[in-house]
């Protein structure tokens, strides 16, 4: 029988080079993820593979090497920085003997010390029910007692099951909350249309700043972190001084290259609050040399849930990072389309101010349809 090694908060991390343009994004992302955790990175592994190995992902070679590295550094947990089988999984931890978790697994675990609402909670129990359900093999008797540490924590406060059946009974309650929250979601933007209020969502790359802007914009208190997901439940308030108008500003969780599907598809409840926003404020960190590939990721996202077809204003985020100064750029529509501002010092914020404004009375003009 074979029984999961424990874990613990010491990791080595593994990227392989599988010929990903951002490879080495990627590897620097995967780095923040674990520190985000709380985890302590004591090496990183790398190489080059054409493609993963069915049984171990990395060859035989790699592995004896992923081995002797966390043996002499003492990891207790090996991070790779890939989506693995559970078959792959398994094997590995057979022939590292240390815990083994993927990509999709640390962003879970983020998730799961992140969540404070009671919807926050359900979508991350969600999600980490449906991706361990594809774990539940013979001979995983570590399900049976789940322990604290990176990888290992629950969903919720209940105690995960081998049972199908059982964990099948508690997928399906879930899903039957989460539609009850997105019918309460549904009955507030209803009364917010009929009221005409202009509903705004920040969406944005995960740590772009979209929480500071969003205190900034309200005068809020949401946590705010120079670290991956600091945010995760979606918080909503009444955005002040714009003439003419009632508006509603979201922040919401960040988005990632990459992310797990089980995760888009638990977070939907929160999510349609940018589907059904009126106008999406899309936060880039101007400074980031990954930028680019970090637009096209959220942008990716966006497509994926429908809210691709919501007008946008692309908000550049951290000029006091730069050497760039405030200011707006207009599209064809003569619109206001791109905005640089600082929300850590304030500078350009009032530009924001007043072309969430131009936008606002834009729909509130006879013949503009409301929102859904």
């Amino acid at each position: 029988m074979f029984d999961r090694p424990g874990s613990g908060t010491s990791a080595v991390l593994v990227a392989l080079d599988l010929g990903d343009p951002d490879y080495a994004e990627s590897l620097e992302e995967l780095q923040l993820l674990a520190r985000s955790a709380g985890v302590a990175v004591v090496a990183v592994v790398r190489g080059r593979r054409d493609r993963p190995d069915p049984a171990l992902y990395a060859g035989k070679g790699k592995v004896e090497e992923i081995a002797n590295t966390a043996r002499e550094n003492g990891a207790s947990v090996v991070i790779f920085n890939h989506a693995l089988s559970p078959i792959q999984e398994r094997n590995l931890e057979r022939k590292l003997s240390c815990r083994v978790i993927d990509r999709t697994s640390l962003i879970l675990d983020i998730f799961a010390q992140r969540a404070r609402s009671h919807e926050g909670k359900l979508q991350v129990e969600l999600a980490q029910l449906e991706h361990l359900a594809t774990r539940l093999v013979r001979g995983w008797s570590h399900l049976e007692r789940q322990r604290g540490g990176i990888g290992m924590r629950g969903p919720g406060e209940t105690q995960l099951e081998t049972d199908r059946r059982l964990l099948g009974k508690r997928v399906k309650v879930l899903k039957e909350k989460l539609a009850r929250v997105r019918a309460q979601h549904a009955t507030q933007r209803r009364s917010r249309s009929r009221a005409h209020v202009f509903s705004v969502s920040l969406v944005g790359y995960t740590n772009a700043g979209k929480s500071t802007l969003f205190n900034r914009l309200t005068r809020a208190d949401a946590y705010a972190a120079d670290q991956l997901f600091a945010t995760l439940d979606t918080t909503t308030r009444r955005l002040g001084g714009i003439e003419g108008a009632s508006v509603v500003i979201s922040d919401t969780v960040g988005f990632i290259r990459h992310l797990p599907h089980t995760l888009v598809d638990a977070f939907r409840a929160t999510l349609e609050e940018t589907v059904h926003a009126d106008l999406l404020l899309h936060v880039v960190d101007a400074g980031s040399p990954d930028r680019d590939a970090q637009i096209a990721a959220v942008n990716t996202v966006l497509s994926e849930i429908g809210a691709d077809q919501v007008p946008q204003i692309m908000v550049f985020n951290k000029i006091d990072r730069t050497a760039l100064e405030p200011r707006v750029e207009r599209d064809e529509y003569a619109r206001i389309s791109r905005l640089w501002l600082s929300a850590l010092t304030g500078d350009g914020v009032d530009l924001l101010r007043a072309a969430i404004g131009e936008h606002a009375l834009d729909a509130a003009r006879p013949g503009q349809p409301e929102a859904a």
